[in-house]
């Protein structure tokens, strides 16, 4: 039985390091600070900030940015031609999106709608071309984090391919806690509807429904006030084979 090993690879994050000093061998750089270069170095940017369900881009707009989400969340979903609409990721602080016009493609692929009030960088295009050209400390980090984005979309198709319903939504929502991140997990996941996670998952809602209560009388989950509280024994339901 094919499981996830979630403590290394879920929403795994890739630290570049910066060289180590030649004065010191023993002694560490910090890990190299995307936010903080975003702010500082020159970079032409602007900020945008959005409320809660406001759609930042549509599918088919023309593709002339890529974004930097500082805070808040957002909710990437496509529509096929007989109007099924599907939610392929959900992105938040520290992760990069419409990076597509980077590879060539003329409009978006898909809608990018907020889950709560957010703040993000945009960047124009030519903008971040040459910013990937002059600074490589930075387009190392950039790499990696695009890599490791690939990682994640073919785990993602993995678990659709040969898990379980009940594995899929554990793992959506230790996905969204941003689990084995760096840094702490969220621990409280923001807002997200059980149609949501239907959609995520690729299953119905009363599936779902059911499973979220399954979840809540076993301790791994908690609701308040609207909000969903993650415990990390979740992990074991991914991990159960």
């Amino acid at each position: 039985m094919l499981f996830y090993r979630m403590a290394s690879q879920v929403a795994r994050r890739v630290s570049v390091k910066a060289p180590r000093s030649t004065k010191k061998a023993n002694a560490r750089s910090p890990a190299f600070d995307v936010e903080l270069f975003l702010d500082s170095a020159g970079l032409r940017r602007t900020v945008d900030k959005f409320r809660r369900k406001e759609t930042v881009f549509a599918q088919g707009d023309p593709a002339k940015h890529v974004m930097y989400i500082q805070e808040g969340g957002v909710k990437l979903t496509v529509v096929n031609e007989t109007g099924k609409e599907a939610v392929v990721a959900i992105l938040g602080p520290g992760d990069f999106f419409g990076e597509g016009c980077l590879a060539g493609q003329s409009v978006c692929m898909a809608t990018a709608t907020t889950i709560a009030p957010t703040t993000v960088l945009v960047i124009e295009k030519n903008e971040m071309i040459r910013v990937l050209h002059e600074e490589h400390e930075f387009s190392d980090r950039f790499i990696a984090y695009m890599l490791a984005r690939n990682v994640r979309v073919e785990e993602d198709l993995i678990d659709q391919l040969f898990n379980s319903s009940e594995k899929r939504l554990a793992r959506t929502l230790l996905l969204l806690a941003r689990y084995g991140s760096r840094g702490h997990p969220q621990k409280v996941l923001p807002k997200v509807s059980q149609e949501m996670l239907s959609e995520m998952i690729g299953t119905t809602r009363p599936r779902v429904n059911f499973f979220m209560n399954k979840f809540r009388k076993l301790g791994f989950i908690q609701y308040s006030k609207g909000e969903i509280h993650i415990d990390n024994s979740l992990l074991s339901v991914v991990l159960h084979d």
